[in-house]
């Protein structure tokens, strides 16, 4: 059989697994359903492209990006969202403007980064409702993919 086209290298995966990706947005939508909630729910592998996505029928569509982008954001910095944000309120003036207006970066509560191994491979981002139930759809995700692997995502000072 003749090949066309050049041959493209097949890399292997180290990050986070699609299955685990999948698990978490479907335990954060299962929280938001629960809590009668409209939310947007994406998983970010550590480069910060899409691995995951939901939202509850509804949901506005400002929240699909907004989701993305704190998932985003968190697999940036290594941290969840709302830590992010603190360190901007404290920052300087300088600092929290060039920061705010990036494009991409929202630094408010509803993303947790995912780490394997010790290495950050990812992120789970919520958005649509309060920043509070928001961060709890988050952490329902997270937990689920800690109980599929041994991963923790860093504490946003609410109890899972």
């Amino acid at each position: 059989m003749r090949q066309h086209g050049l041959p493209l290298p097949r890399l292997p995966g180290a990050g986070l697994p699609l299955d685990v990706a999948r698990l978490g947005v479907d335990a954060a939508l299962e929280c938001a359903r629960r809590n009668q909630l409209q939310v947007s729910i994406a998983v970010v592998d550590g480069g910060g492209h899409l691995m995951a996505f939901a939202r509850t029928e509804g949901t506005p569509w400002h929240s699909i990006q907004l989701a993305t982008e704190k998932a985003r954001t968190s697999a940036s910095f290594g941290l969840p969202s709302s830590t992010l944000g603190d360190m901007i309120d404290n920052a300087s003036e300088r600092i929290r403007m060039n920061l705010l207006l990036r494009p991409e970066i929202v630094a408010m509560g509803g993303a947790f980064p995912i780490q394997m191994d010790g290495r950050l491979v990812g992120a789970l981002g919520v958005s649509g409702a309060s920043e509070e139930e928001d961060i709890i759809c988050a952490l329902a995700g997270c937990e689920a993919m800690v109980s599929q692997v041994d991963a923790a995502p860093e504490s946003e000072g609410v109890e899972p």
